[in-house]
């Protein structure tokens, strides 16, 4: 008998020892749960605030202009209507989400007037994309996430009603023109978005597997349950990729074809190869282990990713406390070449970490 109770003993801490190894301790690493945060490769007194510009989900950098493009709210209509983290007080939400540009050159802010847009809501902005046209080098199409709230119906039963809004601009106006509203069942919970130089075509991530607050809420948001889906305002919506961890922020390359899509909680990119038909194959995935959100590219066409070094203080911030103190991290990812590359194919550079509040950003 002694001998069957050791046996049975050595049998479940084996089995702990691998689940911690293989899945327990991988995921805490992601989430920051030991990490120490010391700032670095920031100079703070080389950060300015920008008081015009609060709560902005989303900053495109579009060249050769320079300008950024940012989808703006207020940090209380976060805390309130924020879909995608179960938030969905759609009485909280603000009546004045916004568009702005803003350069960096002369610190000029304008905010951009929505022309033609005939909602019976106001909009609620999220992910965007601003891409110029292929047929017209001084057009821009925006591509924008809009979190409207269910008509006649309780957000916290039935979800967000989501859409995706393609507008059409020009650098030297501040104007975005309406062209058109998509509303599609695979446009379930949708995150971030990479539109395509055509104005009509674009990809957005569902960061959870259906609308419902009740159904998200027992979703294990590190289950494959996210996706990325691809729509023409012409030909309909597809789901192109699915079984993904916690889909974030999503890009194009400008060169080529490439998708890159963040797993926030997986703390990996995952890189995709756009095809003929606009499905999308699966090509590669960069680890970087930590709580990641948007990405970017910068003027040399290398590729930016935010990340949260500890999971438990956004966390904090975003569903309670807008004055909690939460570090955050820029990452840079690049082709890597050369003799010291050691077969690796991208190089992962950890370009600054700050323990400074980001509720500086949120109110700036």
């Amino acid at each position: 008998m002694a001998l069957f109770a050791t046996t049975v003993l050595c049998v479940v801490f084996a089995s702990f020892a691998i689940l911690y190894q293989v899945y327990l301790m991988p995921l805490l690493t992601v989430l920051g749960t030991f990490r120490t945060v010391q700032t670095f490769g920031l100079d703070a007194a080389a950060c300015t605030r920008i008081p015009e510009l609060q709560a902005c989900e989303k900053i495109v950098l579009v060249q050769p202009s320079g300008l950024l493009y940012l989808a703006c709210s207020t940090p209380e209509s976060r805390l309130a209507w924020t879909p995608g983290m179960n938030q969905l007080n759609a009485e909280g939400r603000s009546s004045d989400d916004y568009v702005a540009t803003y350069d960096s050159t002369t610190s000029k802010v304008a905010r951009l007037r929505l022309e033609d847009f005939d909602s019976d809501q106001p909009i609620s902005v999220h992910g965007m994309d601003v891409v110029s046209s292929a047929s017209n080098a001084s057009e821009l199409f925006v591509y924008m996430i809009n979190h409207r709230a269910p008509s006649g119906q309780d957000p916290r039963k039935v979800g967000a009603d989501s859409v995706i809004e393609v507008f059409k601009a020009t650098v030297s106006e501040n104007r975005l023109f309406h062209i058109k509203t998509v509303r599609d069942p695979t446009i379930v919970s949708p995150n971030d978005i990479a539109g395509l130089a055509d104005g009509k075509g674009f990809y957005f991530t569902n960061d959870h597997g259906s609308k419902a607050v009740y159904d998200s809420m027992i979703q294990n948001p590190w289950s494959a349950t996210t996706s990325v889906g691809y729509c023409h305002i012409d030909h309909g919506c597809k789901i192109v990729a699915s079984g993904l961890h916690s889909s974030n922020g999503i890009i194009k390359a400008s060169s080529n074809d490439t998708i890159y899509v963040s797993s926030s909680f997986g703390g990996k990119i995952t890189v995709f190869q756009k095809r003929e038909d606009n499905s999308l194959s699966l090509m590669d995935v960069i680890s970087i282990d930590q709580v990641l959100d948007n990405l970017s590219f910068d003027n040399e066409d290398r590729l930016w990713v935010a990340a949260f070094p500890r999971a438990r203080d956004i966390e904090e911030l975003l569903s309670k406390n807008l004055d909690h103190a939460t570090p955050v991290a820029a990452f840079r990812i690049s082709s890597n070449i050369g003799p010291s590359s050691n077969g690796e194919k991208y190089k992962v550079e950890k370009v600054s970490t700050s323990s400074a509040n980001i509720s500086t950003l949120l109110r700036s």
